[in-house]
């Protein structure tokens, strides 16, 4: 990121609210942020009827069918999606690549990676704020079961 970069992200961390957090967390990015490989989609579907069809085959062996057992097809479906989620996070874990990598493989010299970040943080971090705002009036009655015991003085009033 480039010094200008960095000025026009400090000057503007005095504006609306989630400004000044946003900037802060850019200024984390080389050491907190990275881009993952995710699997979505069909990958995710193929990964996990290979791992039911493997559940079913392995009780087949030993003995157990859905014939059998009526609910071995919900058991090995359940099981099914821990064995893909292992799969896909271990993988998806192992393949990432810091901000600093990515903005060279981008060819991004100037940090307009960066301040598209900081666009999108400071909009979700004021969209979030918003719509807690609208809520807390529902939130009062739930607040009362933080509330700190009364003391007898002030139970007696």
């Amino acid at each position: 990121m480039t010094e200008e970069t960095r000025r026009e992200l400090r000057a503007s961390a005095s504006g609306p609210a989630g400004d000044g957090v946003a900037a802060a967390l850019v200024e984390l990015m080389p050491r907190d942020a990275i881009f993952a490989l995710r699997f979505l989609g069909e990958s995710r579907v193929r990964l996990l009827e290979h791992f039911q069809a493997f559940i079913l085959g392995e009780f087949a062996k030993a003995g157990a069918t859905p014939q059998t057992h009526p609910m071995l097809h919900a058991f090995s479906e359940t099981h099914a999606v821990a064995l893909r989620d292992f799969v896909v996070s271990g993988v998806e874990g192992a393949h990432q690549i810091s901000l600093e990598h990515m903005e060279r493989l981008m060819g991004d010299r100037g940090g307009l990676l960066r301040v598209d970040i900081w666009d999108q943080l400071q909009s979700h971090i004021g969209d979030a704020e918003a719509q807690f705002q609208r809520q807390v009036e529902g939130l009062q009655a739930d607040l009362e079961t933080y509330r700190a015991p009364r003391s007898r003085e002030e139970r007696k009033l």
